[in-house]
């Protein structure tokens, strides 16, 4: 009997349990990963990196028809997570639409930190028809993102522009007179190399798993800030007001930050618009949005 995924958003392709006989065959190096757990059901091994991106790779194959490859070391994203964020924003733009999720390419997305894998353009184009300006510090991932993006025929579509200061978040990357919708962001979580070392440790040990795999890609920049997310997302918001974007919002990996974040949004004058939180499996994240 298969177990709908109800945490996930409404919306999500992800709902349904992996239908691996279907993502095999989207994406044939994916079989040698998946075996027949204890309980006699299909699945693979999710400490193991490479299984990991793997399945990805058959995922945006399979839901998006997007064609999909990532380098070691950087950030393997959880696909059905990262599509939820992608759902939730387009309901946050329809309240300011009558209700109506606004679609096509005059919707104008700012995602801060591309990354290498561009994942965000991608499902929000292919879910929404949105296009997207990504900024991106780091100059290989720069490259890396824009061969994602031009191999799936998208650079119409999807601009990723290189942040040349990185004191700077939002100045050096909008041009002038530009404008968007709404702009989204996944920060550094952490502090440092060790603490990020220490969280994943921790995530295994909560779902009881043996391992000492460090199953987190990612480069530096991806993973630690000094100061963690809440010095980042601070810099963050009171950069905002400078920009011209109906909304703005950013992942919150800590619950415990979220106190200081929401008295920075009171100092700069923002409207909080809420704090959506989301769940895959046993993984709770959330995202702040405000607007002025």
């Amino acid at each position: 009997m298969s177990i709908l995924k109800t945490s996930l958003h409404i919306r999500s392709k992800h709902r349904e349990p992996y239908d691996f006989k279907k993502l095999i065959g989207c994406c044939p190096n994916l079989k040698p990963y998946v075996f027949i757990n204890q309980f006699g059901l299909q699945t693979l091994d999710f400490t193991n990196p490479l299984a990991v991106k793997t399945l990805n790779k058959a995922l945006l194959q399979s839901h998006y028809q997007i064609d999909w490859d990532l380098p070691e070391p950087y950030l393997c994203p959880p696909i059905p997570s990262r599509a939820d964020y992608i759902h939730y924003v387009a309901d946050l733009l329809s309240t300011l639409n009558d209700g109506i999720i606004p679609q096509g390419p005059k919707i104008r997305v700012l995602d801060i930190g591309v990354g290498a894998n561009a994942i965000f353009p991608l499902i929000g184009h292919r879910e929404y028809g949105w296009n997207f300006v990504g900024s991106e510090i780091d100059g290989r991932a720069l490259t890396i993102s824009k061969n994602i993006v031009s191999k799936n025929h998208l650079s119409d579509c999807v601009d990723i522009r290189l942040q040349e200061n990185k004191d700077h978040i939002f100045k050096g990357i909008i041009q002038e007179g530009e404008s968007f919708e709404v702009s989204i962001c996944n920060p550094p979580f952490h502090t440092s190399y060790e603490e990020a070392r220490k969280a994943n440790l921790t995530k295994w040990k909560k779902l009881k798993i043996k391992t000492k795999a460090l199953n987190f890609g990612g480069q530096s920049h991806e993973l630690w800030y000094p100061g963690g997310e809440k010095a980042f997302i601070e810099k963050m918001i009171h950069e905002s007001r400078q920009v011209n974007c109906r909304i703005f919002t950013c992942y919150v990996s800590k619950e415990s930050s979220l106190s200081h974040l929401y008295t920075c949004l009171e100092q700069v004058g923002a409207i909080h618009l809420g704090t959506t939180t989301m769940k895959q499996g046993q993984k709770t994240s959330r995202f702040i949005a405000w607007r002025f």
